[in-house]
Parts: structure tokens; sequence; C-alpha cells
């Protein structure tokens, strides 16, 4: 009787650590503090608990080529944000560095002195103000036949980080950063900007944006981030989750660094017929929702108002929903889509999620009666607290 007891605790075990990971990286965006009311996002309204790594986005590369904020009052949130290791010693922290319409990140990857200006002015940067590591969040927004050398030159950007990563760890005995990069899903930008074989050996993970597919400029009402390919995409197949996924792993990027996104907000438009289904004519974006007030873009708390007298549909094919009401349309993910997908993630074997982002979710568990966090929760307690093996 013991033995068996005992045989089945050990296969439970074996379970849970075949179904848990031990990555959920969550975005924090320094713009999210502009919000008014309830909506107002601050470093002291993050759980330290909820995900494993935080990622502080953005910082840019300024003019003399090194790393710097982008907000008046970045140097006070970096210090409340890492402050929240206090609280939890297991959290991990990282700084996300994105190219910026003045174009200074091609800039500074160009030639060998700008990046290694860049690099050693990111290891400052990281050590003075508590970060764990970088985050590269770029894509190659020219085309293939005129921007293959930039392609080349952030293979070598990050193969250089990486050097030098590990040569100031070990002269100073310090735990080594961090490397990971943020990496488009668009099959036509991914083959233009990666060389997804060369940057895997030097990024400790990949997380791949698996959301904003389609937008209003396809004239059509289409989900954001479906899971699969619907039956409205006979001539754009490659534009889903799953596609994407198993392109960056077709190419070479192991599955156990990619990270799949989960999205915490919809992408809404305005309605052009009286057709209301999945492909309805919709070629402009909806107004700003209250609080985040971006055209076309609505959080998942925005989205539970939003559903107060909405009905949600499902889109069976592509595992997802939208609402409408009136001439609005909305495509998001509720907890019904995030479970398939975390389902799918297991199955797939992949390195595990990150989140956009935290400010979008129904943070104070004000607005959708799902308790704080519904959505990051979730991915919380399946993927890291293995919950899954209890249903």
């Amino acid at each position: 009787m013991n033995r068996g007891i005992t045989r089945l605790t050990g296969i439970l075990s074996i379970f849970i650590q075949i179904l848990t990971c031990s990555r959920l990286v969550c975005y924090f965006t320094n713009w999210s503090q502009y919000r008014a009311g309830t909506a107002k996002y601050l470093p002291e309204n993050v759980d330290p608990y909820l995900c494993t790594h935080l990622i502080y986005a953005f910082a840019i590369v300024n003019y003399a080529n090194n790393i710097a904020g982008s907000e008046w009052n970045d140097v006070a949130l970096y210090s409340t944000f890492n402050a929240l290791k206090n609280r939890n010693p297991h959290l991990i922290t990282l700084l996300s560095v994105r190219d910026q319409d003045s174009k200074q990140f091609s800039i500074m990857l160009s030639n060998w002195t700008n990046r290694q200006t860049f690099i050693k002015s990111s290891i400052e940067f990281l050590r003075k103000y508590n970060f764990d590591g970088l985050d590269l969040d770029w894509e190659n927004k020219g085309t293939s036949e005129t921007h293959l050398e930039e392609k080349m030159k952030f293979t070598l950007l990050c193969k250089e980080l990486l050097e030098s990563f590990l040569a100031e760890g070990q002269s100073n005995k310090y735990v080594r950063l961090i490397l990971t990069a943020t990496v488009s899903a668009q099959k036509e930008v991914i083959e233009r900007s990666y060389n997804i074989p060369e940057i895997s050996k030097y990024l400790d993970f990949i997380s791949v944006k698996t959301f904003d597919f389609h937008t209003f400029k396809h004239g059509f009402a289409r989900h954001h981030s479906p899971l699969y390919s619907g039956i409205q995409d006979e001539e754009d197949i490659n534009s889903n989750t799953d596609s994407a996924l198993k392109y960056w792993r077709f190419q070479g990027a192991p599955p156990e660094k990619l990270l799949m996104g989960f999205a915490t907000y919809g992408r809404s438009f305005i309605l052009t017929s009286s057709q209301s289904g999945v492909g309805a004519p919709a070629n402009i974006l909806a107004s700003p929702g209250p609080y985040t007030q971006e055209m076309g873009l609505w959080s998942y708390f925005e989205i539970c108002l939003f559903l107060n007298g909405g009905a949600v549909q499902w889109i069976e094919d592509q595992k997802v929903p939208f609402s409408f009401k009136g001439s609005d349309w909305v495509g998001f993910d509720n907890l019904r889509s995030f479970e398939i997908k975390i389902k799918y993630l297991q199955e797939h074997g992949f390195g595990c999620a990150f989140v956009w982002a935290l400010d979008l979710d129904d943070f104070s568990g004000y607005f959708c009666g799902q308790g704080s966090y519904p959505l990051v929760n979730l991915l919380k307690k399946w993927l890291i607290l293995g919950k899954i093996c209890i249903n």
C-alpha cells in the first residue's frame, strides 16, 4: 500500500515537472504611469511574486550610442521597480531597449565601435540601476534586399553582448548578466531580421510576439492573436501563434528557449457593414478605451466594461473569442483562450510564456470580477505552480 502511494507520488511529481516551467516573463511599461484613476500603474502596483521575470519597457539608444532612459522619471522608477527584489529575492529584472523613430538603434548596429560603445554603456547602466539583464526588442523595418547587412550586424551585437557579459561577470565575480530578445512573429519580418540559429546561441531566451497579426489595414475584422489559422486566412496562413512558433523552431531556435506571447489586450475596429462575424468589413480603428486612450487597443479591463451588454462569441477554428456591440468589434483573449494556449504551449515543449503587459490586465480586480490579475494569475497557476495537475 505504502509502496503504491510512493510510486503514485513520484509519478505526480514527474508530471508536475513536465507541466510547469521556470519562466513567466512579464512586461512593465513606463508610460502606464500617466493613466487616470484606478488604471494608473506604477512599480508599486506590481505583485513581485506573480512573475519569475519582470522586464522594464523601454530604454532607448541615444545619439552617443549609449543606452538611455525614455521617460523623465525613469531613474526613480528603476529604483522602485528593482526594490521589488527585496520582497522576492528570486525575482529577476531586465531592462528592454528598443529601436525608436530616430533609427538610432540602426546607427548603433552599423559598426564595431558604435556597438562597443553601446555594450559598455549597457553594462554600466544595468549594474548602476540593479537590473539583472538586457532585453533587445528589435526587428528590421526595411527589406531583405536592402538590409541584409543589418540582419548580420544584429547577430554580431548579440554575440558581442554575451561575450562582454561573460567577461564582466568573471572579472568582477558577479552573476553574469542575462541577455534576451523580444522578436517578431511575422514570417516576412523574421526572414529579413534574424539569423535564428546564430542568435539562439547567444540569447538566454527569445520572446516571440505572437499577437498583432492583424490590423485594420487588412480591411476586415480578424483576431490579432489567434492560436491557429482560420477559414478567413486562406491567403495568410502564417499569421497565427502556431505557425509562428513552429517557424522559429523549424529555423533552428531550441524550443526550450522560445517563449510564447500572451496579450492582455484586444484589438478593436469599427464595422463598416451589417456583418459582424470574423471577416466582416472593418477598416477603421475603434475609439480609444476610456483609460488606455489608444486608438484600436483596449485593455482586458476595458474589454470587461465593454462586455456589459455585449455577448462573447467564439472563433472555433482559431480558439479565441471576440465581441461586438453596435459597430464596435474587438478580438481579445480571455481565461478560456488562455487555458487552450497554455495546453498548446505545454504539449509542444516551448520554453514558457511572456505577457504584454501587466498594466493591461485587470490588475486591481476592480473591473472584471475575476480577482486581481486574472489572466496573469491563470498563467502563474498553470505554468509555474502546476495547478493543471489537480484538475
